[in-house]
């Protein structure tokens, strides 16, 4: 009789947390502070459906999240018992007052540095991280991610995250879209709108190529141009000018700057979409 009462506890141990292995684990913060935790499945007028819970039959419980109570959205492309056990029956979990965030990028540099040749991902290799942990410019023409032609009508769900992307000094040049991206991982970003460098001289997303500035992060893309980094340890920055398609070279957040060296005299920023796949889509 003892056995048998202790084995039916065991059982139901057993079975909850085969359950919670097969959950997804894309995390969205609320502006709120509540965290959903579940599979996003769709992005439509500005609203994300989201599948949370094991349910029964095979059936997960639905959630519709609307993208302005939206803070920042983690993606993960494989379950864990971790994140399903941290959650509860209805698929939400307290959150502490601050949500935990990675810190922006360093500095950016005004004493000159070496140039330092960016990896590809065509051929899966990356560089690693700068062993001081300063930011370098790139001395080559492109980035750490492959361009690719815009994918057609129908594809995979896209949803768009909207970034106001300032061009001054404010939080080291760097401005967080508050996306944690997955390798593989595919954007598109758009932007548009007008910032002055200062001394007369005013740029749009695409850069001035006339302008010559010897301190600006990617030494052969316009000054004033719209770039990227993931991750806040590497030097692998992102030319996306007004427009580009491109796969996450690797895992972390997403910043977002302009390509000047002196930030200082800067005024006015772009607006930026950011269309984000989700990894269970389809990234690669």
């Amino acid at each position: 009789m003892k056995i048998r009462n202790l084995a039916r506890p065991l059982v139901a141990l057993a079975l909850t947390l085969s359950l919670g292995c097969a959950a997804l684990a894309d995390t969205i913060h609320m502006k709120d502070g509540q965290v959903i935790r579940g599979q996003i499945v769709s992005f439509r007028d500005q609203q994300f459906t989201v599948l949370i819970g094991a349910g029964t039959r095979g059936r997960r419980s639905r959630v519709t999240v609307y993208m302005e109570d939206v803070d920042s959205i983690e993606f993960d492309s494989t379950g864990s018992a971790d994140t399903s056990s941290a959650a509860n029956d209805n698929g939400y979990t307290p959150a502490p007052v601050e949500t935990s965030r990675t810190q922006p990028p360093a500095p950016r540099q005004t004493e000159p540095r070496q140039s330092s040749t960016p990896p590809t991902l065509g051929n899966g290799g990356n560089t690693a991280p700068s062993s001081s942990g300063s930011r370098t410019n790139n001395g080559t023409n492109g980035s750490g991610a492959t361009q690719t032609a815009p994918a057609s009508v129908g594809d995979s769900p896209f949803f768009p995250v909207r970034v106001r992307v300032h061009a001054d000094n404010t939080a080291n040049g760097w401005t967080d879209s508050g996306l944690m991206v997955r390798k593989g991982q595919r954007l598109r970003i758009t932007a548009t709108g007008r910032v002055s460098l200062g001394q007369g001289r005013f740029s749009t997303p695409t850069g001035l190529p006339r302008v010559v500035d010897t301190e600006k992060l990617m030494r052969n893309e316009p000054t004033g141009e719209l770039i990227a980094v993931v991750g806040d340890d590497n030097d692998d920055f992102i030319a996306v000018g007004a427009s580009r398609e491109f796969y996450a070279p690797r895992d972390g957040r997403l910043f977002l700057g302009v390509n000047e060296g002196n930030l200082d005299d800067n005024t006015g920023s772009y607006d930026v979409v950011i269309e984000v796949e989700p990894v269970t889509s389809g990234g690669n």
